[in-house]
């Protein structure tokens, strides 16, 4: 991506952010949602969405959209995502984080490299998950871990996700637990928290999170992020233009193509030469919308104009 436009003194409410992502490095104990509020004052705008949730416990990659690339951003979530993180073998607990009351020990120690590597294939690739209880999925209409909290038992149906790196990195033993440093490349939807619950019990002892940051979200990752202390003094945005080039496959528009896509009109006899969602682009490189290809023709899925 091209430099990113950078709005300073946003922390005075005299500037405004324009339109586009900004690539917040989340810190711990933070919400999401947190992260969200402060944005909006900085921004000078209510418009400010994120493109996926990030625990209170973790750090790392959060994209927030501002104003109208919050329409972008359900578009984004897509995206693979990229993790490093801690998991510790032979204590489970609750929320099979850190963070959560702990359920169960089992002597750990006993575990080395080779056994903890003969498990791992076993949660990579194309996988059946059944999220933590603690999660936000929806039960008729109420937040998992809204009923846990109220005493409910859940158990969540398994879902399909791809995790397509699941890495050993380090391990290092802690008394009678082990921890286990790992790399994770997985789809929008796994649960890191999940995978270490999955793990120690395959491995006879129990396991839960104790740290995670993200590193990556689709094309954006810590290199591209600045802390909320960076962002009181600077606000970065990066533009609605770098975004959509570097997240989808682009295509340029002739000078009638252009007239049409502005009133979200289909193109018939189209080829956007690529598969899924599509950018567009004028000849002068402005983004215009994302597209689709349908039979023939190109059909419009969101417009931006």
């Amino acid at each position: 991506m091209t430099e990113p436009e950078t709005v300073p003194g946003t922390g005075n409410g005299r500037e405004r952010a324009h339109n586009g992502l900004v690539i917040v490095d989340k810190p711990a104990g933070w919400t999401s949602h947190d992260v969200v509020g402060r944005m909006r004052r900085l921004a000078g705008t209510r418009k400010v969405g994120h493109s996926g949730t990030l625990d209170p416990m973790a750090t790392g990659v959060l994209v927030l959209g501002v104003n109208r690339a919050t329409r972008l951003l359900g578009h984004l979530t897509l995206a693979d995502k990229e993790y490093l993180a801690t998991i510790r073998l032979g204590q489970a607990t609750v929320t099979d984080d850190a963070e959560g009351d702990v359920v169960s020990s089992a002597p750990a120690a006993h575990l080395d490299e080779a056994a903890v590597r003969a498990v791992l294939p076993a949660y990579t690739g194309d996988i059946q998950q059944v999220p933590s209880s603690v999660s936000a999925i929806k039960v008729d209409g109420v937040r998992s871990y809204a009923r846990v909290r109220s005493g409910d038992e859940v158990v969540l149906a398994a879902r399909p996700v791809t995790v397509s790196v699941f890495d050993l990195q380090a391990l290092r033993v802690e008394g009678e637990f082990v921890d286990i440093d790992v790399r994770v490349v997985c789809t929008s939807g796994t649960y890191v928290r999940a995978l270490a619950r999955d793990v120690g019990a395959d491995l006879g002892v129990g396991g839960h999170l104790t740290m995670l940051r993200r590193t990556r979200v689709g094309a954006f990752s810590l290199d591209d992020a600045h802390t909320l202390e960076q962002l009181e003094q600077d606000l970065v945005v990066a533009g609605l233009d770098d975004v959509a080039r570097a997240s989808f496959t682009s295509y340029e528009l002739d000078e009638d193509q252009t007239r049409d896509v502005r009133f979200g009109r289909s193109l018939p006899d189209t080829d956007l030469c690529a598969v899924g969602v599509v950018a567009l682009f004028t000849a002068t490189g402005e983004f215009l919308a994302l597209y689709e290809q349908r039979g023939p023709d190109a059909k419009p899925v969101a417009v931006f104009v």
